[in-house]
């Protein structure tokens, strides 16, 4: 025999494809990512049982007065002020949406579509601040709108950005100033 006769008889024919072994791989991955999905969602809610010892966010009076500012843009979530990856689920203040915030004489006004609003008092807010980043959202520096403030026996800091970040620095001057001037007038009396 030739050498061409001998490949062409020692040729086989390509292996069936297993049908039931990837059937069996893919029906495994899917229940291995179904699972990974539900500890994440559980380990969510085990947080927020964790933060339950958290108050019920006051809703906006009705009448706040006139706005000194207002802003359109993303909430980014709540963390334990000084701790920024440890962030706050309890009452839906882990919840990222959009925002429309507006500032009165009287606090500031927190209004999310599709997510609860909170309402902070004046004499709750601590310090406003630009910074960098917040559980989950990493920005460029001075990216996102930091304000600290009170909630019960808890110090919040809570993350915003606007369609705008140039409106950035002039919250944060406002928001300080009316905090100094605050404490100024309790100090006076």
């Amino acid at each position: 025999m030739t050498p061409v006769i001998l490949l062409a008889a020692e040729q086989k024919s390509a292996e069936v494809t297993d049908w039931a072994a990837r059937v069996g791989w893919l029906v495994g991955l899917a229940l291995f990512v179904a699972l990974i999905y539900w500890l994440m969602r559980e380990g969510w809610k085990w947080r927020g049982t964790l933060q339950g010892d958290l108050p019920e966010l006051p809703d906006a009076p009705d009448t706040t007065g006139p706005a000194r500012l207002s802003m359109s843009g993303r909430y980014h979530g709540s963390t334990t002020a000084g701790q920024w990856l440890d962030r706050i689920v309890a009452h839906g203040l882990g919840t990222r949406s959009r925002v429309e915030l507006t500032l009165t004489d009287e606090g500031l006004d927190v209004v999310r579509p599709g997510a609860a609003d909170f309402y902070v008092p004046l004499d709750a807010l601590r310090e406003a601040r630009l910074d960098k980043g917040i559980a989950g959202k990493v920005l460029t520096e001075g990216g996102l709108l930091v304000v600290t403030w009170q909630h019960g026996d808890r110090l919040i800091d809570s993350g915003f950005r606007s369609d705008r970040a140039a409106e950035h620095n002039e919250w944060v001057d406002v928001i300080n100033s009316m905090i100094n001037k605050k404490t100024e007038t309790e100090g006076a009396r």
